[in-house]
């Protein structure tokens, strides 16, 4: 593995070089550019943290170690997937992160259970994705991109309800749903908004940031921010992370919940890969680049988990990223992930997030979950709205949707069923699509017009002895 040569050693090194794979971009660009990917992913790894360690009860000391973590975290994962290890990574320009598809299922097992029994089943279910890496090439036509593009869907829809439970304040807070929290909430999304709409190029990739930034100092102005926690020294310190900090506790159906929803980020990290490969680097995506990422997504969930961190997966952020500039240099990612490496051993960036009323928070991701819902609208839409399609995206989503704002339904099941679909719409969906798109067969709209006009095909041949001549059949029709 060589961090710092070119695939061409005899490649000089150039600016032009941020638009091939390989090859050295100088320090004084490569900086920046790499830069630039840590501000599109840096609330979106870490606001998924915030929001389980609060379900989890977690206390500010804890909360605030952990979201530093998660930094170093999406760091090393990125590293890994920029430059594989062994067969673990794509070698593709994709940034990893602590993933938003984990948190409606981690916010219920820790409050069900404990934050001890969420990190068991991330170990666990880390690990089997990523042995599913190292077979990709017997399962990858099962996860064909109507699945994915439905599993995508639910998970916008699922952390719709999340984002507004922070944008009221958070859920049990005595002033859940204050003026405060709406005015503050509503000026947060609207300044990434406008950002998002009016801004160009860097700026337009920072929205979510200069909300956030606009919004804490509004919220400032309201006296919502606990300023006291940046008078202790510690806050300024420099910091290692903590190894082992929740001791793993193994529940059957934390794991069976939890690891369906790896296969749900299998999907993910399935469709992000493809779209790199095609938009970035223009051409498909290979079975070892495939194998290579789930890998790279499983093993390095188990490995957070050993740091008391959430699952990481591909951040489709920093795809879209790669899509608009065409910058698909490893060596340049790799200098934003070398940043977010070193900023995971600094207090002061994790007291700040810390500090970050949650309405602040609900005004941010209420955009990106949106986004997320209308990325897989875009996905189903790419796949086309043929018959079979159709079928697979309606049932699996109203079966998922539904379903889960019924979670009586499921009241005949076994507890563990219960748990793991009873208020869990993507894995539901995920299952559903799965078993559709194998039971379906892919001739449908063939078929469905075989039966149909079957009987004026064979006059047409000759077949029933009568020929119809074409007055004789718009006549028929008519």
């Amino acid at each position: 593995m060589s961090w710092f040569k070119s695939g061409d050693p005899d490649l000089p090194v150039s600016v032009e070089n941020v638009t091939r794979l390989d090859g050295r971009v100088p320090l004084q660009n490569a900086i920046p550019l790499g830069l630039q990917h840590v501000l599109a992913m840096f609330l979106a790894n870490v606001a998924p943290m915030l929001i389980v360690a609060s379900a989890a009860g977690l206390d500010s000391a804890e909360t605030a170690r952990l979201i530093q973590t998660t930094l170093l975290v999406a760091g090393v994962a990125s590293i890994v997937q920029l430059y594989p290890v062994w067969r673990v990574g794509s070698g593709l320009p994709v940034i990893m992160g602590i993933s938003f598809t984990f948190v409606p299922i981690l916010s219920f097992i820790a409050q069900e259970y404990d934050y001890a029994t969420v990190i068991g089943a991330i170990l666990v279910g880390g690990i089997i994705e990523g042995t599913l890496g190292l077979f990709a090439r017997y399962w990858k036509k099962l996860i064909s991109p109507i699945v994915s593009s439905c599993v995508v869907t639910a998970i916008g829809f699922s952390l719709f309800e999340v984002g507004a439970n922070y944008f009221g304040g958070g859920q049990g807070a005595p002033d859940f749903g204050s003026a405060q929290n709406w005015i503050v909430g509503s000026i947060t999304l609207i300044v990434a908004m406008l950002f998002q709409v009016f801004g160009k190029g860097f700026i337009k990739q920072i929205s979510i940031l200069m909300g956030l930034v606009v919004g804490y100092i509004v919220s400032l102005f309201f006296g919502m921010v606990d300023l006291s926690v940046f008078s202790d020294p510690t806050s300024y310190a420099i910091s290692l992370p903590q190894i082992m900090p929740f001791i793993p506790k193994f529940n059957i159906s934390a794991i069976i919940s939890v690891t369906l929803i790896f296969l749900v980020s299998l999907t993910e990290t399935f469709g992000d890969t493809t779209a790199v490969a095609e938009s970035g680097l223009h051409r498909d995506l290979t079975t070892r680049e495939l194998g290579g990422s789930i890998c790279a997504d499983g093993y390095c969930s188990a490995i957070s988990s050993f740091f008391g961190c959430m699952p990481v997966t591909s951040f489709s952020q920093n795809v879209g990223l790669v899509a608009m500039t065409g910058i698909v240099n490893r060596f340049t990612l790799l200098m934003g992930a070398l940043i977010l490496v070193l900023a995971s051993f600094f207090n002061i960036i994790s007291t700040f997030f810390n500090t970050l009323p949650n309405c602040v928070l609900g005004g941010c991701t209420l955009l990106m979950f949106g986004q997320i819902l209308i990325t897989g609208i875009e996905m189903i839409s790419k796949c086309g709205f043929t018959k079979r399609n159709s079928l697979i995206a309606a049932l699996s989503l109203i079966i998922g949707m539904g379903f889960t704002l019924t979670p009586d339904l499921f009241a005949i099941f076994p507890e563990i069923i219960q748990n793991i679909f009873a208020q869990n719409v993507v894995a539901i969906v995920f299952v559903i699509s799965i078993v559709l798109n194998l039971v379906l067969p892919e001739n449908i709209e063939d078929t469905f017009n075989d039966d149909l006009f079957k009987e004026e095909r064979e006059q047409e041949e000759g077949l029933g002895g009568v020929i119809i001549s074409d007055e004789e059949k718009e006549l028929k029709q008519d």
